[in-house]
């Protein structure tokens, strides 16, 4: 069980003994968690360049900086991939223990799964970036004067492209946040539309795991699906089996999918032979067209940009099928 614990943490920020997974989210509107204060948004330009007091708008409340960091903890995965998208990497001082990208981040022994706030306020952080409040984070890390924002899991394109911006306009690099942003969106449209006219309503399985852990619509990779015009068969598991629900082999089965996606290559050693190897796996539509799309597990458990780099995956051997 652990291993599977294991790979459903790096999906979600918050995870819920035995089987259930929930997944805070944003809410869609302009004064969403990791959207911009409309009273006093930054400007464009480098770090330094951008005109101080800023506040955003988090799942914490307002956030204002008075000036840019210059020594930021990050123990979001998905939060240190933006920072160093964004041009924020020299402001990073420390990475939690689970941010494995870019190799060049400075990956420590904290845990964004059972932060330790007197660790975290030994790198003297003028900003930390987290996911969630676990264990009371963020207010003792206020105790100490070290302000937090909180960027949860995104649940939409959107909603990620807009913590994107929210973290350029902390650290001063709005500009190139909003460039990132832009084109993060554009390449996922353009892999959506190379497929989405043939492709429209075929029916797609996400695996996280080899024990049919699955991924519902209500998810952020599950909208990625939906951008894609896919049929997630997820989508029919209870309601109280959570976003990341537990299907079995034979709803797979049953269900037919044309499309079968495994996010479980590198903690698993999953893959399309393996996945035909299985007990009535061979007959899958999937499996007989060649459908069976294995992805990097990292790439499909985050919503950074890389996110970009998902939706090709997941394109470019659909295009002409």
């Amino acid at each position: 069980m652990s291993r599977r614990l294991h790979r459903l943490r790096l999906l979600a920020p918050v995870l819920v003994v035995l089987t259930a997974v929930t997944v805070a989210s944003g809410c869609g509107s302009d004064s969403s968690p990791g959207s911009t204060s409309p009273s006093r948004s930054a400007g464009s330009g480098s770090a330094g360049s951008t005109s101080f007091p800023v506040t955003v708008s988090a799942s914490n409340g307002p956030v204002t900086l008075t000036a840019a960091p210059r020594a930021i903890v990050s123990l979001s995965p998905t939060a240190t991939e933006m920072l160093f998208a964004i041009d924020a990497g020299t402001q990073v001082k420390a990475v939690d223990d689970q941010s494995n990208y870019p190799a060049t981040a400075p990956r420590t022994k904290l845990s964004g799964f059972s932060p330790n706030v007197e660790a975290v306020a030994g790198y003297a952080p003028d900003l930390v970036v987290a996911s969630d409040d676990i264990g009371g984070l963020t207010s003792g890390l206020g105790k100490l004067g070290i302000p937090v924002v909180l960027l949860p899991a995104a649940t939409s394109l959107e909603q990620a492209t807009k913590q994107i911006i929210t973290l350029g306009t902390l650290t001063g690099h709005r500009a190139k946040a909003e460039e990132v942003a832009a084109d993060t969106t554009r390449r996922v449209d353009a892999a959506v539309a190379s497929v989405a006219d043939k492709l429209a309503g075929a029916k797609v399985y996400h695996e996280l795991d080899q024990t049919f852990y699955s991924a519902t619509s209500r998810t952020f990779i599950g909208s990625i699906y939906k951008r894609f015009g896919f049929t997630n068969i997820a989508d029919v598991a209870p309601t109280a089996a959570g976003d990341y629900p537990q299907l079995s082999a034979e709803a797979v089965v049953r269900a037919q999918p044309d499309i079968v996606v495994l996010a479980d290559s590198k903690c698993c050693g999953q893959n399309a032979a393996t996945l035909a190897a299985r007990p009535a796996f061979a007959t899958l539509p999937a499996v007989v067209s060649k459908r069976v799309i294995v992805v990097d597990d990292d790439i499909a458990s985050r919503w950074g940009p890389r996110v970009a780099d998902f939706a090709e995956q997941v394109a470019q051997p659909l295009r002409g099928r």
